[in-house]
């Protein structure tokens, strides 16, 4: 019988990279002292609290208790408040076992600060370069040695449908960006909003990114979040980018600035909205709510090409043996097949294991998985070619942008190069 989740209240205050630094130039990190114990106990902090990722994290505590641990649930609404309160706890003397990052740079401050434990003893027995796609393992290893545990892949630029929108609106979802802004304005008519967004500046410029990629294609892509490459962001295929984003201003309703994305999609799933510029996660929530995909809602990727991210656990640093022990069977653990394909089936991602039995997953995972065989349709999402500063810097134009009307594609250009030179 695996062993219950066991809760406990936080308390934190949100920490930056500046900070980070700042508290350990003149303060050395108090080792945790943990009692021993005959069994692993592993406290992790995370963000997964809507209905389907909370769903998707039992899975996880399940296999955990399986494998004769006691996973210690300290879920946090909101990534940057847990990775604070993660950071916190750290910084106080008192970490976690694990925490939640993204995949990509989140983590660098830490490492770089010895703050983390590697996951090299289980990534060596277990063989994780040997199956782990490159974008993931570059993203998860730093000087040659692996500091986090890459748990599944994001797509990140998908446009999820709602077929009871589209049906009460007399027309055929959409298949492509092409067939997109004809569909949004038949919505329009029937009075159906049609993009449910989450107007917070995560979301805008997640938006945002699948529409450059999308219609900018990797090159200009990568001169821009990679390369730092000012006169990328003055070209006219930039501009053409950010006239088309100005133009989706008109398709959201007055209640969109500050709604969590699983609220509009839940607009999606009550067929209030038609339309969602979202991660795969979102397949959590239509999955919960008992719909399936190609049939009660629809999903297609904005493009030709599949910008993934995802989610990792990083170890806090210990040297208690209890402790290390409890990390190394998390390690373990998170990335066994079963766990893989059970947990990603919820999430709505697909796993990083390509050995596993992916018969089980729904149409738009089936379309994930094949996009990742192909390499030359991989890239990165913006927070792992780039540094947090960078996305922020910029993510604040992309959000002003869209929540300013009279703010011209020519403002635009000049403050998101200002942000490249700031960050830069």
């Amino acid at each position: 019988m695996s062993k219950p989740i066991q809760s406990q209240p936080i308390q934190f205050k949100p920490v930056t990279s500046r900070l980070i630094r700042g508290l350990f130039a003149g303060a050395a990190l108090l080792a945790m002292v943990v009692p021993a114990s005959a069994e692993p106990k592993a406290e992790v902090i995370h963000w997964w609290t809507s209905g389907g990722e909370s769903a998707a994290v039992k899975v996880f505590a399940e296999a955990y208790g399986k494998a004769g641990g006691t996973w210690i649930d300290t879920a946090v609404a909101g990534g940057e408040n847990a990775r604070s309160a993660a950071i916190n706890r750290v910084v106080g003397g008192n970490p976690p076992t694990a925490m939640q990052f993204n995949t990509g740079k989140q983590f660098d401050d830490i490492v770089a600060q010895g703050l983390v434990n590697d996951v090299e003893t289980v990534a060596a027995r277990d063989g994780w370069r040997d199956f782990l796609p490159k974008p993931l393992l570059d993203a998860v290893s730093r000087d040659g040695r692996i500091y986090a545990i890459p748990v599944n892949v994001h797509g990140q630029n998908w446009v999820f449908t709602s077929t009871k929108a589209f049906e009460a609106a007399g027309v055929k979802p959409p298949q492509s960006l092409d067939e997109l802004v004809p569909a949004l304005d038949a919505l329009k008519a029937a009075g159906i909003t049609p993009i449910g967004h989450g107007g917070q500046p995560w979301q805008d410029g997640m938006m945002f990114n699948a529409i450059l990629l999308a219609k900018g294609g990797q090159d200009l892509y990568r001169s821009i979040y990679a390369d730092k490459d000012g006169e990328a962001v003055r070209s006219e295929a930039f501009r053409a980018v950010v006239d088309y984003y100005g133009s989706l201003r008109g398709y959201v309703d007055p209640g969109s600035p500050g709604r969590h994305w699983n609220d509009a999609t839940g607009m999606l799933i009550s067929g209030k909205a038609g339309v969602q510029f979202m991660g795969d996660w979102a397949k959590g929530e239509f999955k919960a709510a008992g719909l399936t995909a190609g049939e009660e809602f629809g999903c297609f990727v904005a493009g030709p090409d599949y910008m993934i991210g995802g989610d990792v656990f990083v170890l806090a640093k210990t040297d208690d043996p209890d402790q290390k022990a409890a990390q190394e069977l998390l390690a373990t653990t998170l990335l066994s097949p079963e766990a893989q394909v059970d947990f990603n089936l919820i999430k709505g991602s697909v796993p990083v294991r390509p050995d596993v039995d992916t018969a089980r997953f729904d149409v738009c995972g089936q379309t994930g998985m094949e996009r990742l065989k192909d390499e030359g349709r991989q890239i990165g999402n913006p927070e792992m070619l780039s540094s947090a500063d960078l996305v922020g810097s910029t993510r604040d134009v992309i959000t002003e942008f869209w929540n300013t009307p009279d703010m011209t594609t020519d403002d635009f250009v000049e403050g998101f190069v200002e942000a490249l030179e700031i960050a830069g």
